[in-house]
């Protein structure tokens, strides 16, 4: 009893008196009846920044549908078209504009009361106090009366509205208003947005896109593996940074780690070039390159050579902390100790296997795992360039901040790998400090170790196997962003054979079609509502193109990795899956590879290939069904109770 009343004094002070209390039970009893906000869903970007960037702009067609909710046949195809592109690229719509058109006046005018309808019509689903805090400063007053009045009689106050609008054209302010309106209406377009993890790798603008979503409104992250690897490297795991720069390296993606994050790639690039002088590194040349042979020759040669560097370093690094981990499992992984180097050969699983390359000159076969001085000297440098980026430590808290292993939200469970599963279907388990952990506990476990790798500052001995995990987490078996029996890096380099290649998939991917092994995962993680209950991952890109339906185990596995990198596009036949769940149901949305802003303007942002409904309602989903409304309602038991004890003298107002 003392505690509630304490409780009730500690809330008295946000509603101090009877009537702050009932207007605030009436406020939030108001917006439990309200529609559920649009939740969007992306996985595996990939630092495909323009395609991510359009996906958010259009709404993955969200905006084109409520323009042909609020126009229907009033507009052509092609006005509709315009004005989504409008909405979406503003400032290139009205600079694309201004160059075929002297004077935009009629134009403006028009189009200024296009988008006040289509903003009317997104925020019809919101409080008018959150739309308020959402309209830009400057103009939120305006935008506000003409939102008002459009929603009212238009013809009685016609020329009001004239006036208004008139008048912004009149003072020159009339393109400064188009950016504001749509700036808001693709805020609110989407209520709360989902990534499944792997932002990072691959693609040139990671850290663009994290610039953007550490600035954005309301937003989740459930980490990759790729994520992870580059927590990792911030944390100072020299293994992650290795993977990190050799992954960059791979897909001759420099552009995150010099432009992005100031990493300085010097010490590596002098040191492979003194080591492989004579060393084309043709096995390690950039999976894709822009540089035309004749001019960049030297550029691709010297990634080339900075690649194989890096690699063997992390292959010296990697050993340390896997016999630093018995418990890791990982022995397999230990491959520079089973060269020969006298007949060239290399056993692996059991197997002997001829090297596609041999010039390994730091390797010594006598203490193959031991970095020489100068690797070391290269990878304490990286480490420092690493924990000492300003901007890379900003995003990192912004993944931390905004981000976990895994999210229960609205009745869904969002990861980006795995549940890592025994053969049987059992949860698989890990040994972690001694305890084993499997299932809901593991996740737990691995994600509290790694923020204390990160954030601690005087637990030595904890960070050091915090910093370890984080490189578990990218390619340990029992992984759950990874998941696969190993991860096939020397293989793929030296051993021609490409059965050796293979990255074997965990017995999740297996088993994943089953609904009863869905929903004892679901179930694992205290979702026990199995009506309208999904499991919502990526990680495995959804071949597409072969038929493949990301939508299994009778809809209770979603999987919506449709391909966003473009190293995936031929593989998948699609640039990407979206999933979108509003007040009437789920719908997946597939996207066509998206070419340029340039293009998506002028064709209107039409490359949305198709959609597919999952889950429809006809009695539309409220707020009061949401997790947001359980704790609103939660919230207004407290303040129920506070009425009471206002009313019975037990808190005085």
């Amino acid at each position: 009893m003392e505690r509630s009343i304490e409780y009730l004094q500690l809330l008295a002070k946000s509603f101090p008196s009877i009537a702050a209390a009932s207007t605030e039970i009436i406020n939030l009893e108001a917006i439990l009846n309200l529609p559920k906000g649009t939740e969007h869903f992306v996985t595996d970007i990939h630092g495909e920044y323009d395609a991510f960037d359009y996906v958010l702009r259009s709404a993955s067609g969200v905006i084109q549908q409520k323009i042909d909710a609020v126009f229907g046949d009033e507009l052509s195809v092609d006005d509709k078209r315009t004005l989504s592109a409008l909405i979406s690229y503003p400032e290139a719509k009205l600079r694309a504009l201004k160059a075929e058109n002297e004077n935009l006046d009629e134009w403006y005018k028009v189009a200024l009361m296009q988008m006040i309808a289509v903003l009317t019509r997104v925020s019809s689903r919101y409080t008018r106090s959150k739309v308020r805090k959402a309209l830009p400063k400057d103009y939120a007053y305006i935008i506000e009366e003409l939102m008002h009045e459009t929603r009212g009689t238009f013809l009685s106050k016609h020329n009001y509205l004239k006036a208004i609008i008139d008048t912004i054209v009149s003072t020159g302010r009339a393109s400064h208003f188009i950016i504001a309106i749509a700036d808001v209406t693709r805020d609110l377009v989407i209520d709360q947005l989902h990534i499944i993890g792997d932002i990072y790798d691959r693609g040139p603008g990671a850290h663009r896109i994290m610039d953007m979503l550490c600035n954005y409104r309301d937003f989740d992250i459930q980490w990759g593996n790729h994520d992870v690897v580059w927590m990792g490297a911030a944390s100072g795991s020299a293994a992650c940074v290795a993977n990190v720069i050799r992954n960059s390296l791979k897909y001759a993606d420099m552009s995150t780690l010099e432009d992005g994050y100031g990493i300085n790639l010097l010490p590596l690039a002098t040191f492979a070039m003194e080591t492989y002088a004579n060393d084309n590194c043709a096995l390690f040349r950039p999976v894709k390159s822009n540089q035309t042979p004749a001019d960049d020759m030297p550029q691709t040669r010297l990634l080339s050579q900075m690649h194989k560097a890096i690699a063997v370093i992390q292959f010296k690094i990697e050993a340390k902390v896997i016999a630093r981990h018995p418990e890791f499992k990982m022995d397999h992984r230990l491959l520079l100790d089973k060269i020969d180097f006298k007949n060239g050969t290399v056993m692996c699983n059991g197997q002997e296997y001829k090297l596609r390359d041999t010039n390994l000159p730091t390797v010594d076969p006598n203490d193959p795992y031991k970095l020489t001085p100068a690797e070391q000297n290269v990878i304490d440098r990286l480490v420092h360039s690493f924990t000492n980026s300003k901007a890379l430590a900003r995003h990192m808290e912004c993944l931390f901040a905004h981000g976990s292993l895994y999210l229960v939200h609205n009745n869904n469970l969002l990861y980006h790998g795995s549940v890592p599963l025994n053969e049987d279907g059992t949860f698989a388990s890990l040994k972690i400090q001694g305890v084993e952990y499997k299932g809901r506990e593991l996740f737990d476990m691995l994600e509290k170790m790694v923020r204390t790798a990160y954030f601690s500052t005087d637990n030595d001995e904890l960070k050091e196997y915090g910093k370890d995990l984080f490189w578990y987490l990218w390619c340990g078996p029992v992984s759950p962003p990874f998941d696969k029996k190993s991860m096939a890096t020397f293989e793929r380099y030296f051993i021609a054979d490409a059965n050796t290649h293979v990255e074997e998939k965990g017995n999740y991917y297996r088993l994943k079609n089953r609904r009863d092994i869905c929903e004892m995962i679901l179930q694992e993680f205290g979702i026990t509502d199995m009506e309208h209950a999904h499991i919502i991952n990526g990680h495995i890109p959804v071949k597409a193109a072969s038929g493949e339906s990301p939508i299994k185990a009778d809809g209770r596995l979603l999987v919506i990795d449709g391909g966003f990198s473009k190293v995936y596009h031929e593989q998948t036949g699609i640039a990407g899956y979206t999933l979108i769940y509003n007040s009437h149901g789920m719908r997946l949305v597939r996207h066509h590879p998206f070419e340029s802003i340039q293009q998506s303007i002028a064709q209107g942002m039409d490359v949305i290939a198709s959609t597919q409904v999952v889950e429809y309602t006809d009695q539309q989903i409220l707020v009061r069904d949401t997790d947001k409304g359980k704790r609103i309602m939660a919230r207004v038991e407290d303040l129920k109770a506070l009425l009471q004890a206002y009313r019975t003298g037990l808190i005085r107002n």
